[in-house]
């Protein structure tokens, strides 16, 4: 095998993907020129390994609580695949790894090449735009959009309001060979049933009233990439069967046309409701239902990953008041990371947002959120959002209470002004204001 290594090295210098050649003890032999472009520009990794590396490790990936490539290769004796949270100049981000191990003369594994493909829409640090975590139940989620991605699957996204749906519509997008051609959304909750067919599929001009031209629909307009069935829960029942025909065999007909048409598509879809309830009540298609749900992938609640609030804070804080460099203090994270967010990332975003609109220094305080959290939207009050919070800690009414209470204390304490200019500096309205005071048996005057 060592006599092929110059010839094995020239081959994968050619590669258009990052790969990296190392052996048995996990030391890189070999980096090709696009994985020294894309992470490691400036430094040679040839003799160091590859954990080292990657993950600044300084013991074998499946030593350090990591899934290891090479590990699982010499078990199972195959190619194995893995998605791992890499170092880049960039900062960590995610990368889906194939491993393959090469044999000597004797038919023992001793060489093994690695192919880098990275998760462009995922990161595990805080980011402009995109997907952000790393707690496990984020990166099972991850593994699973790298599985189906590079497929023609359908895939059915399922989870609660506000997860993140169309970001991971994205990241399955973008992870196919159809990523140069167009992600087309379709949001099926805005659509009255009157006009969703012609929405979805076009129509011929006079085909209805109103229709003074021919118009293609979104279906056609996603020809060659990737058609996001966005609340496909809400979509009527007559146009289930003909969503159906488009999913079997790749024909639609335009509104007022008897010509068929194909078109090449390939079909996510998502939706916070229970598919199967509907289907067992007669409110959604079993034969659409198995269609949609070749690969389903649920996305968890916030709630069940509250690990990643900090790096969603800090992303998320970046992208709402982008000029004026928020940081939260210790205790105002730890606030937000005991809420049970029933609305997810969206409803933290709108705290974050407003407990911006709150501070106004830098730093964003315990008071700011908790001012934050008592004047935003009531919480519907479910099963699914109770008993989530830390050990030890009250989620509910008297802890969150306390903490509105101590806030408009600090802001009664300093504020100079009417009642009226203090409840615009809270964002709400006088009268609430008054309701809160009362509530919390604060005095009015």
């Amino acid at each position: 095998m060592s006599n092929l290594l110059p010839e094995l090295v020239s081959y994968l210098e050619g590669l258009p993907e990052p790969h990296i050649l190392f052996d048995r003890q996990y030391r890189i032999v070999a980096a090709n020129a696009a994985y020294r472009r894309q992470f490691s520009p400036q430094a040679s990794v040839v003799g160091r390994t590859c954990y080292e590396v990657s993950h600044r490790f300084d013991r074998p990936c499946d030593q350090a609580g990591e899934s290891c490539p090479l590990s699982r290769s010499r078990s199972s004796g195959q190619r194995e695949r893995v998605l791992h949270l890499h170092h880049t100049p960039q900062g960590e981000a995610y990368v889906n790894i194939e491993l393959v191990p090469l044999r000597d003369a004797s038919g023992e594994q001793a060489w093994y090449i690695e192919k880098m493909e990275p998760l462009r829409v995922a990161r595990g640090q805080p980011a402009a735009q995109g997907l952000i975590g790393r707690t496990p139940g984020f990166r099972q989620m991850l593994e699973l959009v790298a599985r189906v991605g590079p497929s023609q699957a359908s895939v059915l996204l399922l989870g609660e309001s506000g997860t993140g749906k169309e970001l991971l519509a994205q990241a399955v997008h973008e992870a196919s060979p159809r990523v140069a051609s167009p992600l087309v959304v379709v949001d099926c909750a805005s659509l009255p049933e009157t006009l969703f067919e012609s929405e979805v599929f076009g129509h011929e001009r006079g085909a209805f009233t109103g229709a003074n031209a021919s118009r293609p629909g979104l279906v056609e307009a996603a020809s060659g990439g990737t058609l996001f069935l966005d609340e496909v829960g809400d979509i009527p029942l007559l146009m289930q069967v003909k969503l159906l025909r488009l999913l079997e065999s790749g024909t639609y007909r335009r509104v007022g046309s008897t010509e068929l048409r194909r078109s090449d598509v390939r079909v996510i879809s998502a939706t916070h409701r229970d598919l199967r309830a509907m289907v067992a009540e007669g409110r959604f298609r079993e034969d659409l239902y198995y269609r949609l749900s070749t690969f389903p992938i649920h996305l968890p609640a916030l709630r069940e990953r509250a690990a990643d609030i900090p790096l969603l804070a800090v992303a998320l804080l970046a992208r709402v008041a982008p000029q004026r460099r928020l940081v939260l203090a210790p205790e105002a994270l730890a606030l937000l990371q005991v809420q049970p967010f029933p609305g997810n990332v969206r409803e933290l975003r709108n705290v974050l947002e407003r407990a911006a609109l709150l501070a106004d220094g830098t730093t964003i305080e315990p008071v700011h959120v908790a001012q934050a959290l008592g004047t935003g939207p009531p919480s519907p009050s479910t099963a699914a959002t109770r008993g989530t919070t830390a050990p030890g800690v009250a989620a509910s009414g008297p802890s969150l209470r306390q903490a509105e209470r101590n806030a408009l204390l600090a802001q009664l304490a300093v504020h100079r002004g009417s009642r009226a200019e203090l409840a615009r500096a809270l964002g709400i309205s006088e009268r609430s204001l008054y309701r809160k005071l009362r509530a919390l048996q604060v005095p009015p005057g």
